[in-house]
């Protein structure tokens, strides 16, 4: 470890760098670092001796970066940035007890949400921070503590928890369904169907659990649950939709089950993935065991 650190430049020289190579301009990055022009201009300078690379070619008035230096200025801008995350979030809670966690969004927003004060209730020297991801990620490159997963329990690198399945049904306006009275499957192919990216096969698959032999379907795409949600609301289709994550919309009347005994099982399940080399993190621990009991609780 030693060694290695006599290749670590310091940290006002990355700055430095990383103000540059962003901005395309030493002027600029000057402006942004609060120093001269001169004195940014020094500092890569310096770094490039430090490295023995060239970073920047240098043309009359401007700089661009070399193959080297773009290649390098992205590994670093990540670095920076993991840094201040890291500064933050101890700024934050000096206790350390800070729990970083990806989240889906509709189960961000609609399931955890309303029950995280109770977590932190009782955590009362701990802070959870909620980034959106929408697809599995190597927890490996990012500064993330754990993630809510559905799908299949396959997450390399991580243990899973589970937590729930899901129950989803064909919801429309109620506008929309009594103008189209929707009477039997293979009603649904001449309707407007909203499709979700992350579950592109999910009306097919309803279809085909309906008797509809190998049906092709046409629709708008949505990345998100809420979004498709809405669309659905404002009469633009039918969204197939977890049950659990909208009963307010449904409780209200802005939505309704487009199709009588629609509802089937979601294929899949909700996890906690959490790295396995993070598992005893306390903050971690914590969460997990409560997360796992409200789940199966059903709360």
């Amino acid at each position: 470890m030693l060694h290695a650190r006599r290749f670590l430049p310091s940290l006002s020289l990355l700055s430095a760098f990383e103000a540059a190579a962003r901005t395309g301009s030493v002027t600029i990055a000057a402006r942004e670092l609060d120093l001269t022009q001169s004195a940014v201009s020094r500092q890569i300078r310096a770094l490039e001796n430090h490295l023995g690379v060239e970073l920047f070619v240098r043309e009359r008035q401007t700089i661009r970066l070399t193959l080297a230096g773009d290649a390098y200025a992205r590994e670093i801008r990540e670095a920076l940035r993991r840094i201040s995350t890291a500064s933050l979030n101890l700024r934050a809670n000096p206790d350390g007890g800070t729990l970083t966690l990806a989240v889906l969004p509709a189960f961000g927003n609609r399931w955890l949400m309303p029950r995280l004060a109770g977590f932190l209730e009782h955590h009362r020297g701990m802070s959870v921070n909620l980034v959106t991801r929408l697809s599995p990620f190597d927890f490996k490159l990012d500064s993330i503590d754990a993630a809510i997963h559905f799908g299949d329990s396959i997450w390399p690198g991580a243990e899973l928890t589970p937590l729930m399945g899901e129950r989803i049904l064909p919801a429309c306006s109620p506008h929309f369904r009594d103008r189209h009275r929707l009477q039997q499957p293979g009603d649904f192919l001449q309707v407007p169907l909203l499709h979700l990216t992350s579950r592109p096969d999910a009306w097919e698959q309803w279809l085909i659990g309906h008797g509809v032999p190998e049906p092709t379907v046409h629709g708008m795409l949505f990345d998100q649950f809420t979004a498709a949600a809405q669309a659905a609301v404002a009469g633009l289709g039918v969204a197939l939709l977890p049950r659990f994550l909208f009963e307010e919309e449904l409780r209200r009347g802005d939505l309704v089950e487009a199709f009588q005994d629609g509802e089937i099982d979601g294929g899949g399940r909700y996890f906690l993935a959490c790295p396995t080399e993070r598992l005893a993190y306390p903050p971690l621990a914590a969460f997990r065991d409560w997360i796992a009991a409200v789940a199966k609780e059903g709360g």
